[in-house]
């Protein structure tokens, strides 16, 4: 979905999330499971808000001014990925990790994310 590589998003509630400028469109992928919002303009990939989990929303971390504070924790897919494509992220998953296990890896999230 965007072009490269691979592709970034950093998970957030969606309470502590507003878009402040602009109108987003939907595109990529289109259904009521997940929806991809783009800039009307430009069409980049912004956030992506899946329905499964209502409370969260994924934003592209290049949409933050500040991006210094990101690092990869998780990468999925990564039985696709090309051999030189390194992320450096704790956990690696060959597709999309099962959705009973995600609890525990939120949990490994916020003890790793609490490191100095």
């Amino acid at each position: 979905m965007s072009s490269s590589a691979f592709s970034l998003t950093s998970m957030h509630l969606a309470s502590a999330f507003a878009v402040t400028k602009g109108e987003p469109v939907i595109g990529g992928l289109h259904g009521n499971d997940i929806q991809h919002f783009f800039c009307g303009y430009c069409m980049t990939w912004m956030f992506t808000r899946p329905a499964l989990l209502p409370h969260v929303v994924n934003v592209r971390p290049t949409m933050f001014d500040d991006r210094a504070w990101f690092a990869p924790f998780m990468e999925t897919y990564a039985e696709a990925k090309l051999p030189w494509a390194h992320t450096g992220a704790v956990r690696s998953f060959p597709e999309f990790p099962a959705m009973d296990g995600f609890d525990a890896l939120l949990q490994e999230y916020r003890v790793w994310s609490d490191r100095p």
